[in-house]
């Protein structure tokens, strides 16, 4: 098990698109967040897409978070956190 760091500058962010966000929608974000909390506490080093510089992205719309694994091989630290929609939406 990996641990996750929320950097505050990502914790602001998603507290920011949760309150500006509908009630539909901050249950959505609220799953969301769950979701990618457990998947990165599970498999953090792995989850994913690389992106230059070490760090990594994932989706679970409507959320898209950037990470990166830090030198103890076992925090994943949030960098960023934002809206994301699919294509087809």
């Amino acid at each position: 098990m990996f641990r996750v760091d929320w950097l505050e500058s990502a914790l602001a962010e998603l507290t920011t698109l949760w309150t500006d966000a509908d009630s539909s929608a901050r249950m959505a974000i609220t799953v969301s967040a769950s979701v990618l909390e457990q998947r990165l506490n599970a498999n953090a080093p792995n989850e994913g897409e690389s992106r230059p510089g070490g760090r990594r992205i994932t989706f679970v719309p409507p959320l898209a978070v950037t990470f990166q694994m830090e030198p103890d091989g076992v925090t994943a630290s949030v960098l960023h956190v934002r809206l994301f929609r699919r294509r087809n939406q």
